[in-house]
């Protein structure tokens, strides 16, 4: 019990003595979780719109698929870049394994069907209120989805914070194409791993308060956005 409360301790002196190797894990986690949740946003968002307000043969299955994808297995979506990107993979010669480049690609596939699941649904109400009214002024795909993100746009900040929730808490898929190098590729969650396994408490517990700290902030705005369409 006191070997704990000394880790939780030294936890918070390197939270308040603003760790340089804490402060460097941190920022390299937000920069690619931010990266890849903005580019599964504008992934996910419109092709989310698109089958809200088309209608074509396989539509339904494309759906299915897409919901389907939410548990998808990220150390699969890890295992599957690692083949695409090592050197004798299709795409080795970009040499983007063991990159952050790779790691944003990696949190980027797992977000962008969250993007596209929590977006298709609220507009697919609100292109059943005013499909008509648009096919009726005769606007295009492109500028029917531009109405439905401009009536939507609280969905889509709520979609963007889950897929940055989905993003700042994933390990197995960014540790296989990341590689987990210290100050290159080493992240929050990868490095709570590590420390852990080393016995490193306190960088694991201060990297841990963090991510906990992001974690609840992120879900408490998405919960009170939620709340707030509710009531609309």
């Amino acid at each position: 019990m006191n070997d704990f409360a000394r880790s939780i301790g030294a936890a918070f002196a390197l939270i308040g003595e603003a760790d340089t190797e804490l402060l460097g894990i941190v920022a390299l986690s937000l920069r690619v979780s931010l990266t890849a949740s903005v580019l599964a946003l504008l992934i996910g968002a419109p092709f989310g719109a698109l089958l809200a307000i088309t209608r074509f043969r396989g539509r339904q299955v494309i759906i299915i698929l897409t919901n389907a994808l939410l548990g998808l297995p990220p150390v699969v979506v890890g295992l599957a870049l690692y083949l695409l990107l090592s050197r004798s993979g299709p795409f080795g010669a970009a040499g983007l394994l063991f990159t952050p480049g790779a790691m944003v690609i990696a949190q980027t596939l797992l977000a962008t069907p969250i993007v596209v699941a929590l977006v298709h649904r609220p507009a697919s109400l609100l292109w059943a209120e005013y499909g008509d009214l648009a096919r009726i002024d005769g606007l295009s795909a492109l500028r029917s989805m531009a109405l439905l993100f401009a009536l939507g746009r609280t969905s889509l900040l709520t979609a963007f914070l889950a897929a940055f929730g989905r993003a700042i808490a994933e390990v197995g898929a960014i540790i296989i194409v990341g590689g987990n190098i210290r100050s290159f590729t080493r992240t929050m969650t990868t490095a709570i791993a590590l420390e852990t396994s080393k016995g490193d408490l306190p960088l694991a517990l201060g990297l841990g308060l963090i991510l906990l700290a992001l974690s609840v902030a992120v879900s408490t705005v998405a919960f009170v956005l939620v709340g707030r369409v509710g009531e609309k």
